[in-house]
């Protein structure tokens, strides 16, 4: 089986024709994979960066933790989903015995494996995964936006954390990768009063303007911009950070009204300094994080918005490449690109 391989505790993959067959075992189900996302971790994955390593994977194993496949066959056990059936799967695996798991926190398990690093994952023509994991796709989602589901959950998840304060308020986005993207669509969608999104790539920023967000550049005056829009407010209501880069946090901070709230998506690579005193205390700004998604309200939020039409995600989509393609895959995520799709057996189109 043709399967893309983090091989060693070095740079690069590997494109195996050799890969074994998985087999469905006692609770777990086959899937021929349909399509496969790619997202700033795998390139992370690919260059083996200090944050990759911290996932504490053992290599070989197949990556890739964004898919969406048919099932083949189910093992013993197995109930939820039949031969047939099109899923589209999380990428959390989690324990269900620790504190968090029995009391509704399963997104935050202390002791959560990840697809395509713990076990193998979806860059590959088939793959065997828990059945817990499989999300039943309804007939009007296709196989190509369920693989966009797990990080749009990711989105999802920041405005719920953010306790749904986006509804006619003012909103600003820090990032406008596919995460940021859908954050400023579902805000859009939900009724914000306004979106200002910060991106410094162009091709990025036009993708922001297209949905209807206000778009700016890192160099511009964002506190400015901001503080102008809300008038006596005094500042945005609430602010997502999804870019992950140093020294952003202040400025943002600082964009936002007494009392308002900053949710944090990317993952910095080293520690943030942050004036307690002033933003904290002072103006009494809430500091919320995410890690995936929530188990399991996330993803029935996010299907109901996308079968009602409230938001679309297919627009993402900017590049198919088949397995053999992989290298160019993770080249494209850095350059003018959305979501990239890695196709089993596809051409380049």
């Amino acid at each position: 089986m043709k399967a893309v391989v983090k091989h060693a505790a070095e740079r690069g993959i590997q494109v195996r024709e050799d890969w074994a067959e998985p087999v469905a075992g006692p609770g777990q189900v086959l899937l021929e994979v349909a399509a496969a996302s790619l997202c700033g971790t795998d390139r992370e994955l690919y260059e083996w960066t200090p944050s990759a390593q911290a996932f504490d994977l053992t290599p070989p194993v197949v990556l890739g933790h964004e898919g969406s496949g048919t099932v083949l066959a189910v093992g013993a056990g197995v109930e939820n989903v039949a031969p047939g059936d099109r899923v589209a799967l999380e990428s959390h695996l989690i324990c269900g015995r620790c504190y968090p798991c029995r009391t509704g926190s399963a997104h935050t398990c202390e002791r959560t494996g990840i697809l395509g690093m713990h076990i193998d994952g979806v860059f590959a023509e088939r793959v065997a995964v828990p059945a817990d994991i499989c999300v039943p796709l309804p007939g009007s989602v296709s196989l190509e936006t369920g693989a966009l589901l797990e990080s749009a959950g990711v989105a999802m998840h920041a405005v719920q954390r953010s306790g749904y304060a986006v509804a006619g308020q003012y909103v600003l986005v820090n990032g406008c990768g596919p995460v940021g993207l859908v954050i400023a669509q579902i805000a859009l969608a939900l009724g914000a009063a306004a979106v200002v999104a910060v991106e410094p790539n162009p091709f990025r920023r036009k993708q922001a303007e297209s949905i209807g967000a206000r778009v700016l550049d890192p160099s511009d005056d964002v506190v400015g911009v901001c503080r102008d829009l809300a008038g006596p407010r005094g500042g945005f209501d609430v602010a997502f950070e999804v870019s992950g880069v140093r020294g952003v946090l202040p400025p943002l901070l600082a964009a936002l009204r007494r009392e308002a709230t900053l949710v944090t998506v990317g993952h910095p690579s080293e520690p943030a300094a942050i004036d307690v005193a002033a933003f904290v205390n002072k103006k009494g700004i809430t500091l919320r994080g995410i890690f995936g998604r929530r188990l399991w309200d996330t993803w029935e939020q996010l299907l109901l918005l996308l079968q009602s039409g409230r938001i679309d995600l297919d627009w993402l989509i900017t590049h198919r490449l088949s397995l053999d393609e992989a290298e160019a895959a993770v080249e494209l995520l850095t350059g003018d690109a959305g979501k990239v799709l890695l196709v089993p057996g596809a051409n380049r189109r």
